[in-house]
């Protein structure tokens, strides 16, 4: 008579046990691999693009002192912070090293009115609406989506712009707020507690945040 009872090796009772737990760590895995791999965290964040003319924000901005409206200068007043044109940089850049390789691209651009073809660094889908004016005149710097933009060589993207990273300023806007003539100073500190000034900010300048859809997409 056989003995049924060691038919299967005294180990295969545990691989109802293995194959339960594979298959939760391959759901898990397939959530991790989908929530960050393939989220802005992982694919936008770092983006740092090779422009056309090499332009040092840490030398311009950093050393230098320039104010981010002078180049961007419809950021307070439309949705879109302007790229700067030849213009812009010839009012300085028509005295000062005028015989760069870099700065005679420029003048040619100029001359020409064909624009430069800058590589755009944080970009938003088509059906997302993001209105510059709007942030800056309630007391949101340019850091907290540019990060320190001052002491960057090469500009680079530093937060992921995704719609949840939106929406926890929106549901928690204090921390993000400073004083209106504080925006651009990309370095600025406050002599008092952040989360304590922009709470008493918030309240100031009547800030309600909405969370509903039609407020980014339009």
């Amino acid at each position: 008579m056989v003995d049924y009872n060691y038919t299967f090796p005294k180990w295969a009772n545990k691989v109802p046990v293995f194959l339960f737990v594979g298959f939760v760590l391959g759901i898990l895995f397939v959530i991790y691999l989908f929530g960050y791999w393939f989220s802005p965290m992982h694919l936008e964040v770092g983006y740092e693009p090779i422009q056309p003319i090499p332009y040092s924000h840490r030398l311009h901005v950093g050393e230098l002192g320039l104010d981010c409206r002078y180049c961007h200068t419809q950021v307070e007043t439309q949705a879109h912070a302007t790229i700067p044109s030849s213009q812009i940089c010839m009012n300085c850049h028509s005295q000062i090293k005028t015989e760069s390789p870099h700065i005679k691209k420029i003048k040619e651009s100029y001359d020409s009115g064909e624009p430069i073809e800058w590589v755009k660094v944080h970009q938003l889908p088509d059906y997302a609406y993001f209105n510059h004016s709007r942030h800056v005149n309630s007391g949101v710097s340019c850091v907290s989506c540019h990060g320190r933009v001052d002491q960057m060589e090469v500009v680079r993207q530093v937060e992921p712009l995704s719609m949840s990273w939106c929406l926890e300023c929106h549901r928690n806007p204090a921390p993000h707020i400073r004083p209106k003539n504080k925006v651009t100073q990309l370095g600025w500190q406050s002599d008092m507690d952040p989360v304590k000034l922009g709470q008493q900010l918030v309240k100031e300048y009547g800030i309600n945040p909405k969370e509903d859809c039609s407020t980014c997409h339009r």
